[in-house]
C-alpha cells in the first residue's frame, strides 16, 4: 500500500468516524434531561496509521493491499468515549442501538466480564453510511466506552506492561490484577453519587 492509497483509503473512515463522533456529541447534550450531567467526560478519535494497518495485515498472514485492509480489518476508525459512570455508557450504547442507520456488526462487553488481566471496557463495531453524490456506503467505526477509571488502568497497563516490555512482567500483571480490583471497588463507591442511573434511559426509549 502506497502513501496516495492509504490516504484515500481512509477518507470514507475519517467520514464515518467524524459523523459518529458528531452523534455522540448530540447523545451527550441531549441523552439525560437538561437538569441533568452529560454523560461524557472525554471523547477522542484517531485513524489507523499506514504502520498499524500493514502490522496488523501481517499478522493475519496477509499481504498489505487496500482490498485486504478493506475486507478484514475494522478498526481502520476509531473512538474512544470516556464516560462518569457504567449507567451512562449502556445508556449511550442503548441509544446508538436504537439509530436505524446504524448496524451492529460486533459489540464485545468486557464491563460485565473482564478480560483475565483485569481490563474493562465496552466495545462496539457500528456500520456508519457515509453518502457520495449519488450513491451511499456503510463503512464500520470502533467504539470503545469506558470510565474514567477503567481508562486510567488501561492506559498505565499499556504504557508500563505493553510498551516497555519489562523483564518482570508476569508480577507486574499480577499488580496490575490487583489495580484492577481496587480501582473497581473505587468505581463503585463513585457510582452512588450518580444522580442519572438507569431510570433515565426507561424515559428515553
Amino acid at each position: 500500500m502506497t502513501n496516495e492509497q492509504y490516504y484515500e483509503f481512509i477518507q470514507p473512515y475519517q467520514n464515518a468516524g467524524q459523523m459518529m463522533y458528531t452523534r455522540l456529541e448530540v447523545l451527550n447534550k441531549s441523552l439525560y434531561s437538561r437538569n441533568a450531567a452529560s454523560p461524557i467526560h472525554n471523547l477522542q478519535e484517531r485513524i489507523k496509521s499506514k504502520k498499524s494497518i500493514e502490522k496488523k495485515l501481517e499478522k493475519m498472514n496477509l499481504s498489505d493491499s487496500v482490498q485486504n485492509a478493506k475486507d478484514y480489518l475494522k478498526d481502520i476508525a476509531g473512538l474512544r468515549v470516556i464516560c462518569y459512570f457504567i449507567d451512562d455508557i449502556f445508556n449511550l450504547v442503548n441509544a446508538l442501538k436504537r439509530q436505524s442507520e446504524l448496524i451492529v456488526i460486533k459489540e464485545k462487553d468486557y464491563i460485565s466480564h473482564p478480560k483475565p488481566n483485569g481490563y474493562r471496557s465496552y466495545h462496539i463495531i457500528l456500520a456508519v453510511p457515509v453518502y457520495y453524490l449519488d450513491t451511499m456506503e456503510y463503512f464500520p467505526v470502533e467504539i470503545q466506552f469506558r470510565t474514567m477509571t477503567m481508562d486510567l488502568w488501561a492506559s498505565m497497563e499499556h504504557r508500563v506492561c505493553y510498551k516497555k516490555m519489562p523483564e518482570h512482567r508476569a508480577e507486574l500483571a499480577d499488580a496490575f490484577l490487583q489495580y484492577a480490583d481496587i480501582l473497581g471497588k473505587i468505581e463503585e463507591q463513585f457510582e452512588a453519587y450518580n444522580e442519572t442511573g438507569m431510570l433515565e434511559e426507561i424515559e428515553h426509549k
